[in-house]
């Protein structure tokens, strides 16, 4: 266990009974997910509550139903110097972004543009080793092995990132399509993919067909210089403040800056499936690939939990998919050393919840806001976050 889950562990459960009574929701049971939801006074008052048990300082949530936004509220500052944290402060989307790419990728898909199938050698201009990038995979043709499908589905056989490598070199370590891998280098390709094959500038087919499809005007693939005036630095799992990070290049695994509003708009949109041939949502959130890891992370470990199996937990296309007595549902976080984010949304209810926050240690408090807003879901934290201590014989 971490020694963030250490420091709450033992005054976790009596303050969040404490904080559930105070804002009329029923003590410490837990309530179905699918059932009514919470009021936006018992929502905030039981986020202020988890922030100060685990000294959370910036924290910014949307609830989404039946695909319309009912409820944004933001707490706490977004910089050392205190400045408050609003709906328009901009945040590190981080791996969020990832599934917003995927959603433009399943657009490419509907319209007949892009093959989830194709091997990468039949799209590509010329073959992957010969891409500066990618000379590493010289002499090694499990790169042809490779489709966006595979790419988007985490099982590309690569590391998270090649520097976590000891020589820093891009290698396989498993064949493609065999096993779930969480792989930013995975979505590196896939956009190569886009840019090489289609001829696409990722940036702004993100500007046009996501972000601005969905009114999102504080949203960007690349910092904007008026992201200045009202921006969020992190804090790390210490305290300490980290420096938001100017990311000058696009980065389809990562480096989307937003807001709260911009969150909330784009996964209403996602629920509603706006933009998206009926055949491309379903693809999207259809279980692809059976995760059997005990954890996310670290990606390569081979230690497998056969309690995966009993809520079928899966990939889908940029983000994970599981089952439970509300029906399916999916999420996906986001996380660096000042950045904790979670969106966990009920397919059937087109209901979301999206959480963002500029201090990690936020991440410690989602299981339980997570549950306090969405009832009982059987979200398996465990397997997101290894430090999280699941009830007897859950995932």
């Amino acid at each position: 266990m971490s020694s963030l889950a250490e420091a709450t562990r033992s005054m976790r459960q009596p303050l969040l009974c404490a904080a559930l009574a105070a804002v009329t929701l029923v003590g410490c049971e837990t309530r179905p997910g699918g059932e009514a939801l919470p009021d936006a006074a018992s929502i905030d008052s039981t986020a202020r509550a988890l922030m100060r048990r685990d000294h959370v300082q910036g924290l910014a949530l949307a609830l989404i139903d039946g695909g319309a936004v009912m409820h944004v509220a933001t707490y706490g500052i977004r910089n050392a110097v205190g400045d408050p944290l609003t709906s328009e402060t901009i945040m590190y989307g981080a791996s969020l972004t990832k599934t917003a790419f995927a959603y433009l990728v399943m657009q490419l898909v509907g319209e007949g543009r892009l093959n989830l199938d194709a091997s990468i050698a039949d799209l590509l201009p010329r073959p992957l080793p010969e891409y500066d990038d990618y000379t590493d995979l010289a002499g090694d043709d499990r790169w042809k092995a490779l489709t966006m499908r595979i790419l988007l589905t985490h099982s590309s056989g690569f590391a998270n990132f090649r520097w976590l490598e000891d020589d820093g070199k891009l290698r396989f370590h498993y064949d493609p399509g065999i096993r779930y891998g969480y792989s930013g280098e995975g979505f590196y390709i896939a956009q190569l993919v886009l840019e090489e094959a289609l001829g696409l500038d990722v940036g702004l087919e993100m500007q046009t067909r996501v972000f601005d499809r969905f009114g999102m005007t504080r949203t960007s693939m690349q910092w904007r210089p008026d992201f200045r005036a009202n921006l969020a630095d992190g804090f790390r799992s210490d305290g300490t403040p980290e420096p938001h990070d100017e990311r000058t290049s696009v980065s389809a695994a990562g480096s989307m800056d937003t807001d709260i509003d911009d969150q909330a708009r784009l996964w209403a949109g996602i629920v509603r499936a706006d933009g998206l041939t009926p055949a491309s949502r379903a693809e999207m959130m259809r279980p692809q690939l059976a995760i059997t890891s005990r954890h996310q992370f670290p990606t390569l470990v081979p230690d497998t939990n056969p309690a995966n199996a009993t809520i079928d937990l899966a990939a889908g296309l940029g983000l994970v998919t599981f089952q439970d007595v509300v029906g399916k549902v999916w999420f996906k976080g986001g996380h660096n050393e000042g950045t904790g984010n979670m969106v966990v949304c009920i397919e059937r209810r087109r209901r979301c919840l999206v959480m963002l926050s500029n201090d990690v240690r936020a991440e410690g408090i989602y299981p339980d806001l997570t549950r306090a807003i969405l009832g009982e879901t059987g979200m398996p934290w465990n397997w997101e976050y290894d430090w999280f201590e699941p009830a007897a014989g859950g995932p």
